[in-house]
């Protein structure tokens, strides 16, 4: 027998930009939403804040976006002040299924009865599985970055940061600022891809031109059109990363902590248990839910931010407005006019495809990924067990998966599964699209048996 589930509410699963945004439009309206989010304190990751008595000032930590997320962070905590929303910090959502959220707390497990969910659940590293990467001192972007804004911390004495995307830009520039010693930055994407994606990229001239400025700092560390192949490393971390540049030369760059990152990817996984459909998109090479332009998935059901799409801070604050508003206009409640915010997110949305377009998925370097070459972190599966596997079960994720345990560790497919999609797809003779995409499973999160188990 399990718990009584608490009273129905509106509850939102995130604080970040979105799910800020969308607490403060149903509170205005007198709706005293429930939020839950994995945070210390609100702010997601773009917004992370530092742990108390943390001595680097709000501009070394967000730069030119640090009057932005002073302003998010005191809304949400002036909501949670005078009492319009119900805060559960350091809190993860495990499952959901008949308008009822489980999640584990601080205080334990709790069950959460909803008629109306938001999810707001940001986006994770989308990351490309290299000769060597399963070494101790191989990060994503993402843990440098937190470990940098949250303790003030640069992983590693020599650190080589490789993939692609704004966030690897970002990072670069955020450790070099912070007196790391980052001794390359090596791009998969070409500068011609870049340059042609330019047109597009302008729907947001202020955020081009700061980039560009970023890019200039980073000088001659930085290099486009590269193709990496291999983290060489032992038992102790990695020694250096090998590397050909766009020219066709091989380089050996020395180091002791390696990033990488390309990009991001939505993270779905409660979408997926609340039974969203979803689409395959070639733009973004990765599944996404199916939704309106305001964010409505299913009944009772919306999505704001990068767990929809991958729009950036700004985008998540307006889609974060609109699924708030959505849900009003369900409810039969006032809701403000959305024609501007539908107007931003139109051309946001158009800076984010192109941005895509100059950062693109790599796909011909995973397909021509050696065998050895680890592709499901958790389980130990390398690229030749997938090859190998394809035989047996065919073009079909979950088929592959069931025979190989790809995507059945702790990350749940997060960081194996686009990669291994394309292995099966080339393997196959199939498209990405056919091969499916892995079926979700509760718990969303790795956790204690017993903290599930003995409250039941």
């Amino acid at each position: 027998m399990t718990m009584a589930a608490e009273r129905k509410a509106t509850v939102i699963v995130g604080a970040g930009p979105a799910g800020i945004r969308a607490a403060e439009l149903l509170a205005a309206a007198g709706i005293r939403p429930l939020v839950i989010d994995e945070g210390l304190k609100a702010g997601g990751q773009v917004y992370r804040r530092a742990p108390q008595g943390f001595g680097r000032p709000a501009g070394q930590l967000y730069g030119p976006e640090a009057g932005k997320a002073l302003a998010l962070h005191a809304l949400f905590d002036r909501m949670v002040a005078r009492g319009e929303v119900e805060y559960y910090p350091q809190s993860s959502a495990m499952a959901l299924a008949d308008n009822v959220l489980q999640a584990l707390t601080p205080a334990g497990r709790r069950e959460f009865a909803y008629d109306r969910l938001i999810l707001a659940t940001g986006a994770t590293d989308r990351l490309v599985p290299l000769p060597g990467w399963q070494a101790p001192g191989v990060y994503s972007l993402g843990a440098m970055q937190i470990a940098l804004k949250a303790q003030g911390v640069a992983l590693g004495r020599r650190i080589v940061l490789a993939g692609s995307g704004p966030l690897l830009t970002l990072v670069a520039a955020q450790l070099l600022k912070a007196g790391a010693n980052v001794v390359a930055i090596l791009d998969t994407a070409s500068l011609r891809n870049q340059i042609l994606a330019l047109p597009g990229m302008m729907a947001r001239p202020s955020l081009v031109l700061r980039g560009l400025a970023m890019r200039l700092k980073l000088g001659r560390l930085y290099r486009a059109g590269v193709t990496l192949m291999d983290i060489v490393s032992d038992e102790s971390g990695p020694g250096a990363v090998r590397w050909r540049d766009a020219g066709g030369c091989d380089h050996h760059t020395e180091c002791d902590a390696v990033g990488i990152g390309w990009h991001l990817r939505a993270e779905t996984q409660l979408a997926g248990l609340a039974q969203c459909s979803f689409d395959y998109d070639p733009g973004w090479a990765q599944w996404l839910p199916r939704a309106d332009r305001m964010g409505r998935c299913m009944e009772g059901i919306y999505l704001a931010g990068d767990s929809l799409r991958i729009l950036g801070a700004d985008g998540a604050e307006v889609a974060g407005r609109l699924a708030a508003s959505a849900c009003l206009a369900d409810m039969g409640l006032p809701f403000p006019d959305p024609a501007r915010d539908l107007r931003l997110m139109a051309r946001y949305e158009r800076f984010a495809r192109a941005v895509a377009s100059a950062f693109p998925w790599p796909v011909d370097m995973i397909r021509s990924t050696p065998d050895h070459t680890m592709v499901c972190r958790c389980e130990g599966i390398s690229a030749g067990d997938i090859r190998r596997n394809v035989d047996y079960a065919g073009g079909e994720a979950n088929r592959v998966k069931s025979m190989v345990r790809v995507g059945m560790g702790r990350c749940q497919g997060r960081f194996c599964q686009l990669a291994g999609a394309e292995l099966i797809a080339e393997h196959a003779g199939t498209s990405v699209c056919d091969v499916g995409r892995l079926r979700e499973q509760a718990p969303a999160r790795p956790l204690p048996i017993g903290s599930w188990i003995n409250e039941a």
